[in-house]
């Protein structure tokens, strides 16, 4: 992992300057410093490449979708859905760089999973309600908390104090029976030292996908003290949620004549499906706590402490068909027809977590010189195992929830997992589960350094250069060879841009050069026991430009646009399918080695393009906005096959603000996602296969692709209607 045990960084004046403000909320707040204990955030003389997402902006399109798809219109920036509908399980890339390279901090506290690197939205349910405002760096940034940025950082910081009481009240209701409800309330400044808030909401959704549901409950509190050079406050958030799965996809074929179909939670009966698994879900809660304290000694200095810690608990059921049953610990089926090794059954996998920690920062900011001195420690655990709940016509005692495998990891300054993995290991003798221990530790520096030029006013220059590592993710581990370990990765980042900032006009440039080494990626090669796995590639970049452009035509009317143009590189990539016979289809369960040179990394579009026209006229407003991303592969190979077509998309959010007694305000408005019913995909997996003829080896192979898309809704809607007091 990143080495962050009392971690040490001094940055230059660029590199520590103070965060924007944020907007203004929808009630008066209490004015506070910011937490910003590492000095995460970028600012107008940082030189990275960042956008601020307000939280006027943020609550303009918060009606029931996950933050990512909030995020749609920051550039380089795509979103993908498993149920389709952009509730759920949702995830996003940026420059092309999945969710287990892009760092996120919630106040400067690391929120990644210690172990596989993510960010699942779906634990946190419409925590885009608590937040004030969202900062999201492209390539390395300033981060230097949590998981390593290899392609952008997210930085969230949670709604300031109302210095007045409050409460709010807010509904959305649309196509897929989607819905969201929530309360807000607060007490106002209390005694001149104390507040307290709280937030409750429920999103639900039977998604675009057949049986793709999500129920989502969740909660934010804090509490407050200030007074002189003093804050402390204390901050809970947390989430429960339950949703079936949608994370398999779907043919080519059912694209065309059954695009809401779902697989998972299949029953078949020799070979034919016969009904659906009605408890195919992920159930998982999440509650996290923090105690942040900032103390001003004097206009120069300043001191910020973080305590943090994160429980977590939840499983999953899946019903698998016809399985081997000694990989379960189970002994065979016996009948009076025969005896059998494989039955259907259905498993259930666990894990129970813990992170904790602090964070700290030491800030000093004089006329000439700004500097943070900062460190952090953090240890994470995690308990893993797998029950068998029930076995299709089992005639031996089953014991309630039988478990099959347990494992667990401690992450510090190191990792170490051990115990049995939930992988059968066929080339052991005797066969038994795969053993997981791995303990590697390792030591990062990750320099970054930056010049920032503001010529006037109105003109500004910057260019950056950083490093970053990042350690192997626990994928990377148990779905690898049993022989030999993933390395660590590296990442070079070149960045250089120019902002022009004049009257009703702002324009902006950014380039990027990201160099990879040992960087890693799904090859399509597999383990010992016929699962894809990830291997380091040496060598590998990204480059492109990053345009932005914005114009105020009058004070109600405003239009922003952004393009992505990039080339995303494997060099000598070395790619695997797997071999079958084009007779029989069986699986020969050995794989061919294609030197396909130098090839585009999967899921890198070349073009991205952002359109946002906004209206804001005595209290009604209207937002169209419109996404371009052009083709994406869905492996290394750059097959058209395999690869999600270009989709170019619009929303129009329209709203009305008005005053009734007793109110604040009421705010009313609908929400057309996919206005032009587009048909389209975001997300995807290659099956590409090497056929040969008659299963000789001898013969020239011809590649099959059998690729799963993940198909997003076309044209629907959301009402929703805010009530203020």
């Amino acid at each position: 992992m990143k080495k962050t045990l009392l971690m040490v960084a001094a940055t230059m004046a660029t590199l520590a300057a103070a965060a924007q403000p944020a907007a203004t909320d929808t009630v008066p707040t209490i004015a506070l410093s910011e937490v910003e204990v590492l000095g995460t955030r970028a600012s107008e003389n940082t030189p990275v490449a960042y956008t601020n997402v307000t939280g006027k902006q943020i609550a303009a399109v918060n009606h029931g979708l996950d933050i990512p798809f909030l995020l749609t219109m920051t550039p380089s920036v795509i979103t993908t859905s498993d149920a389709g509908a952009g509730v759920g399980y949702t995830s996003m890339r940026v420059r092309g760089t999945d969710a287990t390279r892009i760092n996120i901090t919630v106040n400067d506290i690391p929120l990644n999973d210690s172990e596989s690197h993510s960010v699942f939205w779906v634990n946190t349910p419409d925590f885009a309600s608590s937040v004030r405002d969202i900062q999201v760096q492209r390539g390395v940034g300033t981060s230097t908390n949590g998981s390593g940025a290899f392609g952008a950082s997210v930085n969230m910081r949670t709604q300031g104090f109302s210095r007045d009481a409050f409460a709010e009240v807010s509904g959305s209701y649309g196509s897929f029976n989607t819905n969201k409800e929530t309360l807000r309330v607060g007490s106002g400044l209390l005694g001149d030292h104390w507040s307290v808030e709280a937030r409750l909401s429920h999103i639900g959704s039977d998604g675009y996908r057949d049986r793709a549901s999500s129920e989502l409950v969740s909660y934010y509190g804090q509490l407050g003290y200030f007074g002189g050079g003093t804050s402390l406050r204390f901050i809970t958030f947390g989430g429960k949620e339950d949703t079936y799965h949608a994370w398999d996809g779907i043919s080519r074929d059912d694209l065309k004549d059954n695009r809401t179909y779902n697989p998972n939670g299949e029953i078949k009966h020799d070979g034919k499906v016969t009904g659906f698994y009605k408890d195919q879900k992920d159930i998982y809660r999440q509650t996290h706590y923090q105690l942040i304290w900032n103390q001003t000694f004097n206009p120069e200095w300043k001191l910020n402490v973080a305590l943090h810690y994160t429980d977590g608990y939840g499983y999953y059921q899946e019903y698998k068909n016809a399985r081997t049953l000694k990989e379960y610990g189970l002994e065979p089926v016996v009948t009076p027809e025969g005896t059998s090794k494989k039955a259907s059954l259905v498993r259930k996998k666990c894990l129970d977590s813990g992170f904790g920690g602090g964070v700290f920062s030491l800030q000093y900011s004089g006329e000439r010189l700004a500097a943070t001195l900062g460190g952090g420690i953090n240890r994470y655990t995690n308990d893993h195992y797998g029950q068998v709940i029930w076995v299709e016509n089992y005639t031996s005692p089953l014991a309630p929830d039988h478990e099959y495998y347990r494992n667990y990891a401690r992450k510090n300054d190191f990792n170490i997992m051990r115990g049995d993995n939930d992988k059968w290991d066929w080339t052991a003798s005797p066969e038994h589960l795969q053993v997981l221990d791995i303990d590697e530790p390792f030591d990062f520096f990750n320099p970054k350094a930056g010049v920032n030029w503001q010529m006037n006013e109105h003109n500004r220059f910057y260019a950056s250069f950083a490093v970053a590592q990042k350690e192997p993710t626990r994928n990377n581990y148990n779905d690898g060879p049993l022989v030999k370990h993933p390395t660590s990765e590296k990442l070079y980042d070149w960045e250089a841009g120019y902002e022009l900032r004049s009257g009703r006009f702002s324009a902006g440039v950014n380039f990027y050069y990201m160099k990879y080494k040992d960087q890693l990626v799904l090859n399509g090669k597999i383990n010992e026991i016929g699962e894809l796995m990830a291997e380091n590639v040496p060598d590998s970049y990204r480059m492109g430009v990053e345009l932005m452009a914005g114009y105020r035509f009058t004070d109600w009317l405003r239009w922003d646009v952004n393009a992505t143009l990039s080339r995303n590189r494997i060099k000598d990539y070395v790619g695997y399918v797997s071999d079958y016979d084009a007779d029989t289809w069986d699986d020969m369960w050995t794989q061919t080695e294609i030197h396909a040179g130098d090839k585009t990394i999967a899921f890198s579009p070349s073009v991205t393009v952002g359109s946002l026209i906004a209206l804001d006229y005595k209290g009604f407003t209207a937002a169209l906005q419109s996404q371009y991303v052009s083709r994406q592969y869905l492996d290394n190979f750059e097959r058209k096959e395999d690869s999600l077509d270009p989709y170019f998309v619009n929303n129009l959010d329209l709203a009305y603000t008005f005053k009734l007694p007793h109110l604040r305000s009421v705010t009313v408005g609908a929400t057309i996602y996919n206005l032009l019913d587009e048909k389209y995909e975001t997300n995807g997996y290659s099956q590409t296969c090497a056929l040969y003829p008659g299963g000789s080896k001898d013969a020239q192979y011809n590649l099959y692709s059998d690729p799963r898309f993940y198909p997003m809704a076309g044209l629907n809607a959301l009402g929703h209607v805010t009530l203020r007091f």
